[in-house]
């Protein structure tokens, strides 16, 4: 989602403010005693980003009667843990650039990267420990947790063209769906929500999760270089086979694409596209966002216990968005 479209989307103004201080907080909490070490752990704060994770928090805050400083808490809590695990991603996948800027293993080391991003995860349980109590300390760790158990699986998978879907959706819900549930499950805590409407967001958001990351990577099929920041089939060249190429390599085309993909990598960018349009014409990006659309009526069904106002609408709303992107990016 890119901001333009999430500040249409989400029309309540006391969540923009509360954003503007969970930046100003995300500042305070990764400053350290040493400048070197605050410049470092401020790099990519400063280049700046979405926030979607902090912004769901501040949506789902709005369930609870208690609205304070612990949703702004609850907000810095779950972007540090993003950005730290960013920095680790980074040397993981030797990455030179992030956010348009050099990355910080590339400017810097990997020793200083992965320092600096588990000096922002012990701030997030900082954080979470003075102003959110236990629940919220446990819940952050046991979610970077699920960050690891979701990379180092997908660390497993690499290059390989025998697993299925069932083992992506365990990478994407350890890497991107568990942060994103946990981001609304830490908002709604922080206003003292309800425990039914804890559970119903955090059920919703898990799918919502799920469709992030799957329309995330239709789009690495589908859209140009301007659009996603990176050319077109870098999951492919990575040896990430994302679900609607997993489906090609289970369809008529399967032994063509995996001749293909059984190549040293990196591919031939020919091979690439050949894979690329076999799996556009066989139909399996539309075959995934079906299933897309499949989910966010799963999201749907939970959340209609919630109130009806805006905080449930936006919630429905940001699925919808998901999919029409990669709709769009595709005519």
């Amino acid at each position: 989602m890119d901001a333009p479209a999430l500040k249409d989307l989400i029309t309540i103004p006391s969540v923009w403010e509360r954003l503007e201080r969970v930046e100003a907080r995300l500042f305070e909490a990764s400053t350290s005693q040493d400048q070197f070490l605050t410049k470092i752990a401020q790099h990519l704060l400063a280049a700046g980003g979405k926030r979607f994770r902090p912004l769901l928090a501040q949506l789902t805050a709005e369930l609870g009667p208690n609205l304070d400083a612990r949703a702004i808490d609850a907000g810095a809590a779950v972007e540090l843990i993003h950005i730290g695990s960013l920095y680790h991603d980074d040397v993981i996948d030797e990455a030179d650039v992030r956010r348009a800027a050099v990355s910080v293993n590339a400017n810097w080391s990997n020793t200083i990267a992965i320092l600096a991003g588990d000096f922002l995860m012990a701030r997030a349980s900082e954080l979470a420990a003075d102003s959110l109590g236990l629940e919220a300390v446990k819940l952050l760790a046991r979610t970077y947790a699920e960050l690891v158990e979701g990379q180092t699986l997908e660390l497993q998978l690499e290059g390989d063209v025998t697993h299925g879907p069932q083992d992506y959706y365990r990478v994407i819900g350890g890497k991107t769906a568990s942060l994103i549930r946990t981001s609304a499950r830490l908002g709604a805590l922080s206003s003292d929500a309800p425990s039914q409407v804890v559970e119903a967001v955090s059920t919703a958001t898990w799918e919502l999760g799920m469709v992030f990351q799957i329309t995330d990577d239709a789009l690495d099929l589908v859209a140009d270089e301007e659009t996603i920041g990176k050319p077109a089939g870098s999951d492919i060249n990575q040896g990430v086979y994302t679900l609607p190429v997993l489906h090609g390599l289970a369809g008529p085309d399967g032994g063509r694409i995996r001749d293909l993909l059984s190549a040293e990598r990196p591919f031939a960018d020919e091979a690439v596209a050949e894979v690329i349009e076999l799996v556009r014409s066989g139909g399996f990006v539309s075959a995934s966002l079906d299933e897309c659309d499949a989910r966010l009526r799963t999201a749907e069904d939970a959340i209609t216990i919630l109130p009806d106002g805006d905080p449930k609408s936006i919630l429905t709303a940001m699925g919808h968005f998901l999919i029409t992107r990669v709709e769009a990016a595709r005519n």
